[in-house]
């Protein structure tokens, strides 16, 4: 059932880019999370907590407080892989994934949790409160204004997310717990950047402003309206299409991983990348996720020029800052025109 606080996902008007980049996430988490960035009140928290409704279930250790992944035993926490040596037979757990919001005004302790020493001196066993980034495992770990998060915490969040784990150590006693989630952060560039090595955390970026055609931005009224005026009718006004949606993305879950990825689209993209003169692999990595999303939520086993161009839309213009060209746009406008050539030369 949709969440009763929150907006519902198919009823937000416009923005597509931002709504297929979030899903294009819950579809292959290894995408790495999204940036949106925006002016204020252009729906982008919204977007976000809207999700909420849409998040398919997933299996985790019964009774494990991180909610561990039942499939992936080499990364259990300390928990689990002292229950599996005392040969303690495991459960599997259906639990659904959730939006884990990390406040700005968090301290290091409420992100990575806490260990009790004065337990641990007395009883000679560890005691560890579990943080944010407990909470976040399995799940969406969302930052807003994540631009003006505190340089500590930042690396907090680097660390987890490079490792996908949450290594806490006080006083020569220490405690391990996996933390794989997906970033999504919001920010108003207008209040200032984010650092370089944050940024690049952040698999697809998205840009959205206000809508400027008249009937768009009409509908946008009443739908607020409506929402604030009557939330549980108008909710449930949208169930259906809700239903539609979750089962969509669920069934691209599958579908993806039946997409073959072949050598034209390859080429492609690694002569995209080459051209632009982008750091690393991590962009080809994020292009190829997002192209196969973009094919799977669209119901197709394969990926066409379409899904090269959106995945390209949203995984490369934050990659793009030692580009040869000076407005993004007109990158953009470059890298379609690459695209189309590449097309047509490798069919």
């Amino acid at each position: 059932m949709p969440d009763s606080q929150n907006f519902p996902f198919t009823a937000i008007v416009g923005q597509e880019a931002m709504k297929l980049a979030l899903l294009y996430n819950i579809i292959i988490p290894p995408i790495g999370g999204v940036l949106i960035r925006g002016e204020k009140g252009t729906a982008k928290s919204t977007a976000v907590r809207a999700l909420a409704s849409l998040l398919p279930e997933r299996k985790s250790v019964k009774g494990c407080p991180f909610r561990c992944n039942f499939d992936d035993p080499d990364n259990f926490c300390s928990l689990c892989k002292e229950r599996v040596s005392s040969g303690e037979e495991l459960i599997p757990d259906m639990v659904r994934m959730r939006v884990v919001e990390l406040p700005l005004s968090a301290t290091e302790d409420r992100v990575s949790g806490t260990l009790d020493i004065e337990h641990a001196i007395r009883t000679g066993k560890r005691k560890f409160q579990p943080g944010i980034l407990a909470e976040a495992n399995g799940n969406i770990l969302y930052v807003d204004e994540v631009n003006l998060l505190e340089d500590h915490l930042v690396d907090l969040l680097l660390d987890a997310a490079a490792m996908g784990v949450n290594y806490v150590e006080r006083e020569g006693i220490s405690f391990s717990h996996p933390a794989r989630f997906l970033l999504v952060g919001t920010m108003n560039p207008e209040e200032g950047d984010l650092r370089p090595q944050l940024l690049d955390r952040f698999g697809l970026v998205v840009d959205v402003t206000g809508e400027g055609d008249m009937q768009l931005r009409k509908e946008i009224i009443r739908k607020r309206l409506g929402f604030e005026h009557n939330p549980k009718e108008f909710i449930s006004s949208y169930h259906e299409s809700e239903k539609k949606l979750r089962e969509c993305v669920i069934s691209a879950k599958s579908l993806a991983d039946q997409i073959p990825i072949d050598d034209r689209t390859l080429d492609i993209i690694v002569a995209i990348t080459l051209r632009l003169g982008v750091d690393g692999h991590r962009a080809d990595l994020t292009f190829i996720r997002a192209a196969i999303a973009s094919a799977a939520l669209a119901g197709r086993t394969f990926i066409s020029r379409e899904d090269i161009s959106r995945a390209a839309e949203l995984s490369l213009p934050h990659r793009m800052y030692r580009r040869p060209f000076e407005e993004q746009h007109n990158d953009m406008k470059q890298v379609e025109s690459w695209i189309m050539e590449l097309y047509q030369d490798v069919s």
